[in-house]
Formats: C-alpha cells, sequence, structure tokens
C-alpha cells in the first residue's frame, strides 16, 4: 500500500501496527462481518444502509492486510442461508457486491491484490457470476495478499461438494482416489490456501456459523464487541497482536 494512507498513519493505528511482529504473522486470516443489521438500527438506517457501510469496512481491512504482508484474507459475505432473508435486502447484496466489483477490480490489480470467489457461484445472479470471473481473471497475475470472498457460501455444502468431485474421480478412473486430509483439502473451493490461522468475528458473537468448517480446525478465534461497520485496520491489527500472545500447540502438551 502506498503510504500516506491517512488510515493507515493514524497515530492510534500506527501504534498498534508498531508493536506487531512481522517474523510471526498468521498466514491466512479469516473474518465473519457480522453486525451490519444492528449498526443500522441503532443509527435509524435501514439494513441495506449497514451493509453498504460495511463494504466501507471491507476496504479498509483489505488495504490493512495488504500492507502488513498477510498472504491470505478471506471474508463470508453472503451465506447459503441468506438467501432466506428478504427479497430486497438480498437483491441489494448482490448490488452492493457488484459496485465492489466495478469500483476495486483496478485497485486490487494495481496494490498486487488476488481476487478469488468461493462458494457455489453458479447459483449467484448470472451477471454477478460474469463479473467475479472477470475479477478474478484480472488478478490473476497478483502476487500480494489473496482476497477470498465467500458468497452463495456454506461449510457443510462445501465438503459436501468435495466429497462428490471426489466420486465423480472415483467413477471416472475406477479406483478410490488415495486422500489424506491434506489431499482432501485440494477438493475443497480454498485450495491452494494455507489454512486459517486466524478467524475473527465481530459484534460479539462466538459462532462459526458454518464458515470454512474444514479448514478452521485449528484457527485461533478471536471475537470483538465491535459491529462489522465500525471495523477497521486497526481491529485487524489488535486481533493479530492477540494471536501472537497465544501459544498454537496444536493438541499437543502444553
Amino acid at each position: 500500500m502506498p503510504e500516506g494512507d491517512p488510515a493507515a498513519d493514524a497515530p492510534e493505528t500506527a501504534a498498534v501496527l508498531a508493536r506487531i511482529d512481522r517474523t510471526r504473522l498468521p498466514h491466512h486470516v479469516a473474518a465473519i462481518m457480522d453486525g451490519n443489521g444492528r449498526w443500522a438500527a441503532a443509527r435509524g438506517l435501514s439494513r441495506i444502509d449497514g451493509h453498504a457501510a460495511g463494504v466501507e469496512s471491507v476496504r479498509d481491512t483489505v488495504k490493512g492486510a495488504a500492507r502488513l504482508g498477510l498472504t491470505a484474507l478471506t471474508v463470508f459475505a453472503f451465506s447459503s442461508e441468506n438467501w432466506s432473508r428478504p427479497r430486497g435486502e438480498v437483491a441489494a447484496l448482490m448490488d452492493l457486491v457488484k459496485r465492489y466489483l466495478r469500483l476495486e477490480t483496478d485497485n486490487l490489480v494495481a496494490n498486487d491484490i488476488r481476487f478469488r470467489p468461493i462458494g457455489r457461484l453458479s447459483g449467484l445472479p448470472p451477471d454477478l457470476e460474469v463479473m467475479l470471473g472477470r475479477t478474478a481473471s484480472a488478478t490473476r497475475g497478483c502476487r500480494g495478499l489473496t482476497l477470498s470472498v465467500a458468497l452463495n457460501y456454506g461449510g457443510r455444502a462445501e465438503i459436501v461438494d468435495a466429497a462428490r468431485r471426489i466420486a465423480a474421480r472415483a467413477a471416472r478412473e475406477r479406483k478410490a482416489p488415495d486422500l489424506d486430509e491434506t489431499g482432501f483439502g485440494e477438493y475443497l473451493t480454498t485450495r491452494g490456501l494455507p489454512d486459517p490461522d486466524l478467524l475473527i468475528r465481530t459484534s460479539g458473537e462466538r459462532r462459526i456459523s458454518n464458515f470454512l468448517l474444514f479448514q478452521s480446525a485449528y484457527a485461533e478465534f478471536w471475537t470483538t464487541l465491535t459491529l462489522w461497520p465500525d471495523f477497521r485496520r486497526r481491529h485487524l491489527y489488535e486481533a493479530i497482536l492477540a494471536y501472537q500472545r497465544r501459544d498454537r500447540r496444536y493438541g499437543g502438551l502444553g
């Protein structure tokens, strides 16, 4: 990220950033973005206004992750269960994703950020699926941060889809593939990425909500009362500081 970014150079943000050990960064940070509706309700605004404010939080968090040098950031934008929300809210969410893609694709390329949508993308509106593909193609050569956006995503569905792909391969080859946990991960939508080291959830909730179930087996979980529209890169840095204070034993003896 270019120097002189006002958000990055704010004193409170710079102070937190200075305390981070750059040699012990999490490779992959995932975020469950929660609290848009409550943020809007507290201000007498519509839920759609809350989602729009949340997009600004995504922008700032992505910039912060790239500036710090993270390998991957994955955000949960729209779950497979979110289709049950009112039709107008769902349509507005889809429009916000399209607007983000229109406005941010060139910035992603300029900042060497690779964009990667994950989820059952064929279940999204066709024009959105096309736009997602275009942004993914435009940024395919980028080698900095990988930004994955989960849309029409569910962790259980992802595992089922992986099992179906394995079964289809077995039918083609007339033998079951020789798989271990690493090999199974190659059939998931996050293939090629390290598993999340740190999973962030905003608004004080403490649920994993069907997000990256297989991949987050050993992720460190960090929650904040901050609602997503108020979340900024400073909060990301605070989460990373908390992560660096933990002793990750992966089930071993302490």
